[in-house]
């Protein structure tokens, strides 16, 4: 898929699995159980995706999932499977390397969004894209160097301190467009200062849905997740975006969905849904 002057890739980088109760919030299991799969530890399977962007000047990812720094523990309790996603050798099958990557979009920080950023090698945490700007947000910064109770287990200094003490990263404070036909929204319902990228060139857009949409089954309204520090925030972020998006005739990316990499909307008397799937 192109849109404007970049080409559109999507690559998993890993799977996991996370509570679904958790995912789904007040919705009942009677209900969330019917749009996924849910094992014997009540977690429901999911992914990590990054979305490829290149350009003529410019090769970018957003987000870079779990990565590969996890203790056994950790990895068993998440269901965590790298092989055979792990981004480097992902990257290089599209015919990418590590080096040319120019920009890394981090939606927010907490660990299955940018685990991916660093990596292990001789025991210590070193970049995995030596020559990238890594864009995040100031408001998730701050909470990430500072989290609450609820958001500390969310954020681990290991995929984002060495990108500061190298001067890897730039911290913007708004909405804005980031390069041509990139336009960041700020979201804060999930944690504060999500941003979701936009690519549009006037006729086609995408948005890259993080954790306002992570998932196919969480575009209606109420389909929020317990995760969210504030689930009212998210439905009303969810209530003023959507619009906009059907009437642009928009796609929804999901980092999340194992089933549905993006999808058109739709809308009845009832809200808006997902519609058509896309493949990218």
């Amino acid at each position: 898929m192109n849109i404007g002057s970049y080409k559109l890739t999507s690559i998993v980088t890993s799977t996991f699995a996370l509570d679904g109760g958790a995912m789904f919030g007040v919705v009942p299991k009677t209900l969330w159980s019917k749009q996924v799969e849910v094992d014997e530890l009540n977690r429901i399977d999911m992914v990590t995706r990054t979305l490829l962007l290149e350009s003529k000047d410019r090769k970018i990812l957003i987000d870079t999932g779990n990565g590969d720094k996890w203790q056994p523990r950790l990895k068993e309790i998440f269901k965590i499977e790298l092989d055979p996603y792990i981004l480097p050798q992902s990257l290089a099958a599209h015919g990418v390397s590590v080096d040319e990557i120019t920009d890394v979009i981090c939606t927010h920080l907490h660990f299955d969004h940018v685990g991916g950023n660093t990596r292990l090698e001789n025991g210590k945490i070193v970049p995995v894209f030596p020559k990238a700007t890594y864009w995040i947000q100031a408001d998730n910064w701050k909470l990430a160097n500072s989290p609450s109770e609820k958001d500390r287990a969310s954020y681990l200094a290991e995929n984002w301190a060495v990108l500061a003490e190298n001067n890897m990263l730039e911290v913007l404070n708004s909405e804005r467009e980031l390069f041509d036909d990139i336009k960041l929204e700020i979201v804060h319902g999930h944690t504060l200062g999500q941003q979701l990228p936009i690519i549009s060139d006037g006729t086609s857009t995408l948005i890259y849905g993080a954790d306002l949409f992570p998932m196919k089954a969480h575009i209606p309204l109420p389909w929020v997740m317990a995760y969210d520090n504030e689930p009212m925030r998210s439905i009303a972020e969810k209530k003023r975006i959507l619009p906009g998006l059907l009437e642009r005739d928009a796609i929804i990316f999901f980092e999340h969905d194992p089933r549905t990499i993006a999808c058109k909307l739709t809308s009845s008397e009832k809200g808006i849904f997902g519609g058509e799937d896309v493949t990218i």
